[in-house]
């Protein structure tokens, strides 16, 4: 959520910046905070003034009947209720302008950083960076969703037939090499520093307001109705409501945080090729890493980031390109994103395995995180995460790009977690 200060102080730096969203609404919902806001500093104002009067008035009915003045006193009473009955008017008046103001800032995105592109979507984003070369496979190569049928690794059938589509069981070795892939991810970030979390996968509507998946992303969620609860997209989200209302010291940053969660995703309106086998689900595997900074390092701690995603990659030795995301292709809380994708050999395309974003003070408003500096000043913070990573499309590019005569290869970094080099 952005600070109303913001939107006061810098109206045409941050509308101009959420133009580069396609935020069209930019304009009238910036303008409308900024009158509610007004408005709602005047009746604090005017509420002060009354309460101040009445206090003041409250001291003078005290020695007033000392002095043995009663009657005097009787009438200042009246005037004492008078003002305290236009008070309780004026904050319940004043109480409504706050939850229309809140509800307001609700709906406006972060300001994209000033080195994200305009763009309309995906085809705007800029390639910044490509590693390794893409696999050349016999002409008898298929998709990793005839490679799992043939190996007996991945059950899409089953899956549907105990919860639905996008619920695939992973038996055998492809169960195997999923919980191979999360110790390794997880392995490697606490070699890296990062504390390991082990978070709960449902989250109140509190959590969810505080990152922004509300009420942004509500019709993406599983909502259990009966207890008001969100089954989580991913772990970012409980990782960071653990510093919800909290302040820091500069001693506690940065905050390096890592947690592995099953995510679950409703993925209202997807369809078509693009989202066959596992190249998107409705539960998933991912292992999330969450870092808290000083405003001043967040962009240095980004880049930390996404060179740590990187060398995951390589590890796994797969292809990978790193993108720049425009303004219409960023998320919703985001300042400044950066996606990895892998190669997919046999579908002979890229796919995203991980975002890694900078939502600057954005979350930190919501959440009220803060630090104090050696000044005793409370500062908001900013808020980073990234998948370090998604497996899906992870263990779908290792089976396609892998896939032999003989059977699919691991890679190398994998053979002691797996217990096994080859599926066959």
């Amino acid at each position: 959520m952005l600070q109303i200060n913001v939107l006061r102080e810098e109206r045409e730096k941050v509308i101009t910046g959420l133009l580069k969203r396609n935020f069209n609404e930019a304009s009238e919902l910036v303008d409308k905070a900024i009158a509610l806001d007004k408005s709602r500093r005047e009746k604090q104002l005017k509420n002060d003034e009354l309460l101040a009067e009445a206090n003041k008035l409250a001291k003078e009915i005290g020695n007033l009947m000392k002095s043995g003045k009663k009657e005097e006193a009787e009438g200042i009473k009246v005037k004492t209720a008078e003002l305290k009955k236009a008070s309780a008017s004026l904050s319940a008046e004043l109480e409504n302008v706050e939850a229309e103001l809140k509800n307001i800032l609700y709906l406006i995105p972060n300001v994209p950083h000033e080195s994200v592109p305009a763009g309309k979507g995906a085809d705007d984003n800029i390639t910044v960076f490509e590693n390794g070369n893409l696999p050349t496979l016999s002409q008898e190569a298929v998709p990793h969703w005839d490679l799992i049928k043939k190996y007996d690794i991945i059950d899409f059938d089953l899956g549907n037939k105990i919860s639905g589509a996008g619920f695939p069981v992973y038996k055998g070795k492809g169960a195997r090499l999923q919980r191979a892939l999360i110790n390794f991810f997880l392995d490697k970030a606490v070699a890296q520093g990062y504390l390991e979390i082990q978070p709960p996968i449902v989250v109140n509507e509190a959590s969810g307001y505080g990152t922004g998946q509300l009420p942004d992303k509500e019709g993406q969620m599983y909502h259990m109705q009966a207890d008001n609860l969100y089954m989580i997209p991913t772990a970012e989200v409980p990782i960071t409501n653990l510093y919800r209302d909290v302040i820091l010291t500069e001693q506690d940053l940065p905050i390096k945080n890592v947690g592995y969660t099953p995510c679950f995703r409703r993925e209202a309106g997807s369809w078509g090729a693009h989202v066959r086998g596992l190249n998107r689900l409705h539960q998933f595997d991912k292992v999330e890493i969450v870092r808290i900074s000083r405003p001043e390092d967040s962009y240095a701690t980004l880049d930390e980031m996404c060179n740590y995603v990187q060398g995951l990659l390589e590890d796994l030795e797969l292809p990978y390109r790193k993108l720049l995301l425009c303004g219409g292709d960023i998320g919703f809380n985001s300042a400044l994103t950066y996606d990895m994708e892998v190669y997919a050999g046999a579908q002979k395309r890229w796919l995203e395995v991980s975002s890694i974003s900078n939502f600057e003070a954005f979350q930190a408003n919501r959440l009220k995180l803060r630090y104090r500096n050696k000044e005793g000043k409370t500062n908001l913070l900013h808020t980073l995460n990234g998948s370090a990573l998604a497996l899906p499309r992870i263990v779908a590019a290792i089976l396609e790009n892998n896939q032999t005569e003989s059977g699919i290869n691991i890679p190398k970094a994998l053979w002691d977690y797996t217990g096994f080099k080859i599926i066959n």
